[in-house]
């Protein structure tokens, strides 16, 4: 079951990093595909808080697979090394499960991610990104550290 699920998640992920990193043909469009002046238009003030929360995105979407990588080299650490200690085994399977909750902080913020168009009102729309803002940074803020510790698990 572990096997199908993996070989069924990673696809999924790298798609999902694929096309996040993707950008459009044309340079003058963001990443709705519109017309970065008129989308500005559209909505109003708020665009440049609308690219600061996905410029901070898409800082983090590429790490997704080093966090999928490293915890494999993890589960694949404790699984050929069987006369491990438990005490190791427990610091990594914890490692594992931080790495895990990163990774689900960040694709729980991709699902629930719907910023509201400054027709429903500006100043709403403001305070939704700004909230998104925190969000998306403490995403980072996981991320990072989950893969610090990772990493700096000794071999």
């Amino acid at each position: 079951m572990r096997t199908i699920l993996s070989k069924t998640l990673f696809p999924l992920m790298l798609v999902m990093i694929w096309s996040c990193g993707q950008k459009s043909n044309d340079d003058h469009h963001d990443h709705d595909g519109h017309d970065p002046d008129t989308h500005r238009e559209e909505e109003g003030g708020n665009q440049a808080l609308y690219d600061e929360v996905m410029k901070v995105h898409d800082e983090v979407m590429p790490k997704m697979d080093d966090i999928y990588k490293l915890k494999g080299q993890l589960k694949e650490r404790i699984a050929n090394t069987p006369g491990m200690a438990d005490e190791k085994k427990k610091k990594i399977e914890s490692i594992i499960s931080t790495l895990d909750s990163a990774s689900e902080g960040m694709m729980v913020w991709m699902r629930k991610f719907n910023p509201l168009p400054d027709s429903v009102g500006e100043e709403q729309a403001k305070e939704y990104l700004e909230g998104e803002m925190e969000k998306i940074k403490k995403v980072r803020d996981d991320v990072r550290k989950a893969l610090e510790e990772g990493e700096g698990v000794e071999k």
